[in-house]
């Protein structure tokens, strides 16, 4: 209670207000958040879902987990994830889904503060394997907003449920918008080797 009042307080303090969260009745959730270009994003995220009181397990890139950074982004909820490697972080993810009734798995589909070309595709792996839905969350620099959007329930049509979700996403102001891409999906998206 404490933290959500404090959470609540330092974004009035900054002019940041917080809209719809995650519906009643769902606990279970890949929240995606867009767009990220920015350090920030997980500041204000965080006192976003502070604010809320949702739990929450934020992947971010192992790189940011140094002393003694590492032990703060881990008691905000930070699971550090080694990019660029062959690794399991869809499994362990679902297997975080499945080992808890309550829990949300945050994830920046753009996997990257900078100018990417396509979005990975590791939320939505995830969100099929443990049969959770995506929730969209956002950060609108412009409007100084953050919260969630709609859910959607992934179909297993990768492509099309990412024109929705992408869709959505138009409109709304990166911190550094020159770094905030929507592309089209490219021929070859299933084939990425690293899909978070």
């Amino acid at each position: 209670m404490i933290r959500s009042l404090v959470a609540k307080g330092i974004l009035r303090l900054f002019g940041w207000t917080t809209c719809s969260l995650l519906p009643e009745g769902i606990s279970k959730a890949v929240l995606i958040v867009a767009p990220h270009t920015s350090y920030w994003d997980f500041v204000i995220g965080r006192l976003t879902f502070g604010a809320s009181k949702v739990k929450v397990r934020v992947l971010i890139k192992e790189e940011a987990f140094f002393f003694p950074i590492g032990c703060l982004l881990r008691m905000l909820g930070g699971v550090p994830v080694a990019r660029g490697k062959k690794n399991n972080m869809v499994e362990k993810a679902v297997e975080y889904l499945s080992e808890h009734n309550d829990l949300v798995v945050v994830i920046t589909p753009e996997g990257s503060r900078r100018l990417v070309k396509q979005w990975k595709k590791g939320f939505y792996m995830i969100a099929v394997k443990a049969k959770v839905p995506i929730a969209l969350g956002f950060i609108d620099y412009k409007k100084k907003i953050g919260g969630v959007g709609p859910m959607l329930y992934p179909s297993g049509d990768f492509e099309n449920d990412l024109i929705t979700i992408q869709d959505f996403y138009k409109g709304i102001t990166a911190c550094h918008p020159e770094l905030y891409n929507l592309s089209p999906i490219p021929d070859n998206f299933h084939q990425q080797k690293n899909p978070i």
